[in-house]
């Protein structure tokens, strides 16, 4: 008997400790409301020709178009501009061999999207663009300067007239957020492990994975890609956080995806712009 006893001791502690890893900050319904039953166009509305290429004003401005909600990246150029682009490099998107962050915003308007037109934008243009007229997930990218990018952002969108979310995969910038601007809904972005494998050890990988770093940031929402199958993620939900999901596909079972998610994450087809039954 007191085996058994001190097993389910056992049990009960290590489930609180599970809970306190993963649960979620609280928010109010108004702060999820204007952003929830949506779909968002993956970097802008962008094609798979790459003639509207991938982060551009030209996709921003489709995606307004056609009512979608918008998902963008944000980082730092070498002179503290804040610039809407996803990767670290220029190699797959300017064909430059070189980090984006070597450049100024100045040196980075020489080179084109895709061998487009386009350049890279700066985010207030991409503001002034949008001006409320669809809601945006505005993804923070990890970098070298992740509280000064946090900062400067806050800066710009606490002025914007318009409705926002934020989220990263580094959980220490959702950290940010949750101590200096809590008014923001802020988003974990996850995977599986093998999505982080070449940037993170495989303790850090599976703890991001699992959203055991949610006790740094109690994210209000996890942004999860759609081969989400881990049971701590469910549990997370379970306990409050809001389900979101990316990136849908036309193959993919977008019904199921609505029916499971708050927000969807869309690109190459056309999905309805509210999902909500």
């Amino acid at each position: 008997m007191n085996v058994i006893i001190t097993l389910l001791i056992i049990l009960i502690v290590f489930m609180l400790l599970v809970i306190f890893l993963i649960a979620p900050g609280k928010y109010q319904k108004s702060m999820v409301a204007p952003l929830e039953y949506k779909n968002y166009a993956h970097r802008g509305l962008h094609n798979k020709s790459k003639t509207i290429p991938e982060n551009s004003m030209a996709a921003f401005r489709k995606a307004v178009e056609h009512g979608y909600g918008i998902e963008l990246d944000i980082q730092f150029t070498k002179d503290k501009k804040i610039v809407v682009f996803h990767d670290d490099t220029l190699n797959r998107v300017c064909g430059i061999d070189n980090r984006l962050d070597f450049y100024t915003y100045k040196e980075l308007k020489q080179f084109t999207l895709c061998n487009t037109n386009e350049h890279i934008p700066l985010f207030t243009d991409v503001l002034k663009l949008v001006n409320g007229k669809v809601p945006l997930i505005v993804e923070l990218k990890n970098g070298p300067k992740n509280s000064l990018l946090c900062e400067k952002a806050y800066e710009i969108l606490k002025n914007y007239q318009g409705d926002f979310c934020v989220e990263s995969f580094q959980p220490l910038i959702v950290a940010w957020f949750k101590k200096n601007a809590p008014e923001i809904l802020r988003g974990q972005l996850s995977a599986g492990p093998d999505e982080f494998k070449k940037q993170l050890t495989k303790f850090q990988a599976y703890a991001i994975s699992r959203v055991l770093t949610n006790f740094v940031a109690r994210p209000h929402f996890i942004a999860y890609h759609k081969k989400k199958n881990a049971w701590l993620v469910k549990l997370s939900e379970f306990l409050g956080a809001i389900p979101a999901v990316w990136t849908i596909r036309k193959n993919d079972d977008s019904a199921y995806y609505e029916k499971t998610n708050k927000m969807v994450i869309f690109e190459y087809y056309f999905p309805e712009v509210n999902y909500k039954k």
